[in-house]
């Protein structure tokens, strides 16, 4: 296949490139190099059945000509990240829904199978858990930037399943929950690359509240074959999925976990919410996703534990310069 993988220099993009060119399939990234990196694609750039354009989802004439070059679109470029999306709130918006309509009305002109990645973040403060794919969402106020961007990625989910109802154009979506690995930044919040830092570096380790968030962590490399099993099995088409794993820890153990397993000496250091994200902050207590709609229809689970995450994270930040700096 010719594979079009918008934010294909991104964390989740670069893993997934690998994995389809492993498997003999021709990749263009696209990508504005904003989050993700040049440096996470360097491996490929040699490689013939590689590309990288760098250009963004809001440029809907880069995106039309990519999407009549190419078989499938898997859309993972977006704004990511709780701090890029409470710094950011305007540019996240924009970019995550009139972005994603680019591509769409690309795809449905050209008749392209495209698998759209939505977020955990859909489901807001519903801490019941597992929670499953036709779950209540419950939110907050749009003012708070949080629940704006579970409210754009619900925007997202609802033009994907439109055009699979109105113009019947193959949509798949895809609800990620912490996705972790080698390759990912803590720029943006992200907590395990930013505890490993820390822990490395022996500074403080940052939880931020009381530290009982419960949040389950899943591989990229089992994140990135759920991806394929999605795209390549019939039946997935206009449908969602929750994809991740079910290693439930607080955020106040996974500190300690990391702090073990670097031999650091660090602290860990409570900070409150409306310190580290400005006042009116809502975080919520637990979520764990129910995946028997994906392993019914496709056989995935994730075989990664959080044992393997933290020691591939941990080899992967020792060799960082970030670290060493």
């Amino acid at each position: 296949m010719r594979c079009l993988v918008t934010g294909g220099a991104g964390f989740i993009g670069s893993h997934l490139a690998d994995s389809l060119i492993a498997q003999g399939n021709q990749v263009t990234a696209l990508d504005n190099v904003s989050t993700g990196s040049r440096n996470n694609v360097d491996h490929l750039l040699d490689n013939p059945a590689f590309s990288l354009v760098e250009g963004t989802i809001m440029d809907p004439v880069i995106v039309d000509r990519l999407a009549a070059d190419h078989d499938v679109i898997v859309h993972l470029a977006a704004a990511v990240g709780v701090k890029l999306i409470v710094d950011h709130p305007l540019e996240s918006l924009l970019t995550n829904i009139r972005g994603t309509e680019n591509v769409l009305a690309a795809a449905a002109r050209y008749g392209r199978r495209t698998l759209i990645t939505s977020t955990s973040e859909i489901y807001g403060k519903n801490a019941h858990g597992p929670v499953g794919e036709d779950a209540d969402r419950i939110l907050g106020s749009p003012f708070v930037a949080r629940w704006s961007y579970s409210t754009s990625k619900a925007v997202d989910e609802i033009l994907a399943h439109a055009y699979w109802e109105d113009r019947g154009l193959e949509t798949i979506v895809v609800r990620l929950f912490n996705c972790v690995g080698p390759r990912q930044t803590g720029d943006f919040g992200m907590v395990v690359p930013t505890f490993v830092r820390q822990a490395l570096r022996g500074e403080p380790l940052t939880v931020h509240g009381d530290g009982q968030q419960q949040r389950s962590f899943c591989h990229v490399l089992d994140t990135v074959a759920a991806l394929r099993a999605l795209l390549e099995t019939p039946g997935a088409e206009g449908n969602v999925f929750n994809v991740g794993a079910l290693n439930e820890i607080t955020m106040e153990q996974l500190a300690k976990e990391t702090a073990v397993r670097t031999d650091s000496m660090s602290e860990i250091r409570y900070i409150p919410y409306d310190q580290a994200y400005g006042s009116g902050f809502e975080d919520m207590e637990r979520r764990l996703p129910d995946i028997t709609r994906v392993r019914r229809l496709t056989g995935w689970s994730p075989t990664r534990t959080l044992d393997d995450i933290l020691n591939d994270v941990i080899a992967f930040e020792r060799t960082s310069v970030d670290v060493r700096a």
